[in-house]
């Protein structure tokens, strides 16, 4: 494999550290793949916000700032809602669901 002069050089800084290596930029922020899981979930047992908000006991608004991704929700938090939804907290967490599908 040839890289050429600009290769050999960008390589150089990587192994130097004069470059921030990010691995997977393509990929969701866990607070967006959560929020994404958390609205899924939510809507396939027919749920509103305001009741899961209201059985999880938190407030409505806290349940779509967390579906936006506005805000990062604690695992206390996390446990709560999955008990509420019957599913498992790790399930609120995957990058990809049980399809296959991102």
């Amino acid at each position: 494999m040839e890289f050429g002069t600009a290769g050999w050089s960008i390589l150089s800084k990587i192994l130097r550290g004069g470059i921030l290596y990010k691995p997977n930029t393509h990929r969701m922020r866990l607070r967006d793949v959560f929020a994404r899981n958390l609205r899924r979930a939510r809507q396939a047992k027919s749920l509103s916000q305001e009741a899961l908000a209201h059985d999880a006991d938190v407030d409505r608004t806290y349940i779509s700032s967390l579906e936006r991704g506005t805000y990062a929700a604690s695992i206390d938090t996390v446990e709560k809602l999955a008990n509420v939804l019957g599913i498992e907290p790790d399930e609120l967490l995957r990058r990809t669901s049980a399809r296959g599908k991102s």
